[in-house]
């Protein structure tokens, strides 16, 4: 099992979330969250002056799957994220180790 965290823009949680739909993608989490990259934030210019802003809105989906569907659902965020523009985000996998189903008990893959 593998667990997908994608960092991506506030204005396509709509279009990902679809595209996770059709791919019928398990249950997912979703958090809004700050942060910034390699870029450092932007800098900005408002009534003439320029001010910083380091921290940018993002939102973070988080994803528990099988290992064989990790390629199809991070294809799926990948194409309704992508603006090819600096900022579209990161996505990144990681082993999951067990689940756990507190209402049944389930464990493994079984829980998903």
């Amino acid at each position: 099992m593998k667990k997908i965290e994608a960092i991506i823009r506030p204005e396509k949680l709509e279009l990902v979330c679809q595209a996770l739909e059709e791919v019928d993608s398990p249950g997912l989490m979703i958090t809004e969250i700050e942060g910034h990259g390699k870029q450092k934030g932007l800098t900005q210019q408002w009534r003439g002056r320029k001010y910083k802003v380091e921290l940018l809105p993002k939102v973070k989906i988080e994803i528990v799957v099988n290992d064989q569907d990790v390629e199809r659902i991070t294809k799926a965020i990948s194409d309704a994220a992508k603006t090819g523009k600096i900022g579209d985000g990161k996505i990144f996998v990681y082993p999951v180790e067990n689940v756990l189903r507190i209402r049944t008990g389930e464990k493994g893959e079984l829980a998903l």
